[in-house]
């Protein structure tokens, strides 16, 4: 059995519940600028790539649409005043993490959410479980590509031997892929396993305890 001892975590759909949030606060964005709403399934569709794309999928004409700067900034606004209003670890979560580093194990988080965000929820949610958090900010390439694990790693002081990528998306595959690192991805959050294979995952875990013994 493969012993890891650096464990680089995907946020939204993998350590935390934070669909609701995401779909209200679009819908909030949306509403605003006039637009139709979106309902939850849609959104869950649309995360994975970032703000920015989250908003370019839910807005009519896309990127183009007169009003997306609109829309984003609203998003941003509403987020990070009601990102805490429906997210929750999933359940297990934190005790997983816990036994993580009861074990000495070294814990990040790097997300596509934008950096403040990603930030405060590690914080307030994990506080000194999760080591590193990095969200999506100027000056470093969003995931798939590899640059926020590897500036996670390098924030952490390891290489990436012993090192292995969990989440729950096609992008997280990829990213995994991309920055040269295993991926273990779950079955609880954005995606399901037919979706996951057809996109590369080998591996996957259904509960969180599970990864503690994988």
């Amino acid at each position: 059995m493969k012993e890891y001892s650096t464990y680089v975590f995907d946020l939204d759909g993998t350590l935390l519940s934070t669909l609701g949030d995401l779909a209200a606060s679009t819908n909030y964005a949306l509403r605003l600028n006039g637009m139709p709403e979106r309902t939850e399934d849609e959104v869950r569709r649309f995360v994975g790539n970032g703000v920015r794309a989250l908003i370019e999928r839910a807005v009519p004409g896309c990127g183009s649409n007169p009003r997306f700067d609109s829309v984003l900034a609203d998003f941003k606004r509403h987020y990070m005043e009601h990102s805490l209003d429906t997210t929750q670890p999933y359940p297990g979560v934190v005790e997983m993490l816990a036994g993580l580093r009861e074990r000495g194990k070294r814990v990040a988080v790097v997300s596509n959410k934008f950096y403040a965000a990603t930030q405060n929820l590690c914080s307030h949610f994990f506080g000194p479980l999760v080591e590193v958090a990095i969200g999506e900010r100027d000056g470093i390439r969003k995931k798939p590509a590899p640059d926020t694990v590897i500036e996670a790693l390098k924030q952490l002081g390891v290489g990436r031997v012993g090192a292995v990528y969990i989440g729950d998306s096609d992008v997280d595959v990829a990213t995994a892929r991309n920055s040269g690192l295993p991926c273990i991805s779950v079955l609880w959050g954005f995606r399901d396993k037919d979706f996951l294979l057809e996109h590369g995952a080998v591996a996957f875990i259904s509960e969180p305890s599970e990864l503690l013994n994988f």
